[in-house]
């Protein structure tokens, strides 16, 4: 009996231990259907030394010489966010950010960027990252959050490429996708 005792202090430690591990709440995660969506499109217009008006992104860094496709080459933009496809009509955001090249083998790119909209539609941010596999007919980047209309969101945006104009200009579709609205 006295073993069984002993025993008790142990077993409830355990227990007790055991319990603090189980959720109180746990939000389920809701993949079927976003809470928002929508589709813009992103114009890139890089700026080739004479254009500086027209120019809406610019490289700080060149290649690094150590591949045949720009591995190491930083692009910093300020790019255009419309509803359709022509890159005059008005921006409903601005993709404000970086990419660069990081793979040497493969035409692959980094992107790292907010969409900051200010229009009577929303305000706000949604921060975008990921890998941009160039050569893939679509590719997703993470919706890692975001502040106004987006605080603290979560999603997928979908990039497809329509247009390439050699290195002056692109034009990606965006779909964007967010499953965690609050």
């Amino acid at each position: 009996m006295r073993k069984l005792e002993e025993k008790i202090p142990l077993i409830l430690l355990v227990l007790f231990m055991a319990f603090q591990f189980v959720p109180a709440t746990q939000k389920p995660f809701r993949d079927s259907k976003p809470c928002k969506q929508f589709m813009l499109y992103y114009h890139d217009v890089l700026f080739g030394g004479n254009d500086p008006l027209n120019a809406t992104s610019a490289n700080v860094t060149g290649p690094s010489g150590l591949g045949a496709f720009d591995f190491g080459k930083v692009v910093v933009f300020d790019d255009p966010m419309t509803r359709d496809q022509h890159l005059t009509s008005p921006p409903i955001a601005r993709a404000q950010g970086m990419y660069f090249y990081n793979m040497k083998k493969v035409p692959n790119a980094w992107f790292t960027f907010s969409l900051v909209f200010n229009s009577s539609e929303h305000k706000g941010t949604l921060n975008i990252l990921g890998a941009d596999i160039i050569t893939a007919k679509t590719r997703d980047l993470s919706v890692v959050g975001g502040t106004g209309d987006f605080f603290m969101t979560r999603g997928i945006v979908t990039l497809e490429t329509e247009v390439v104009e050699g290195t002056k200009y692109f034009r990606l579709k965006m779909d964007t996708k967010l499953y965690e609205c609050y």
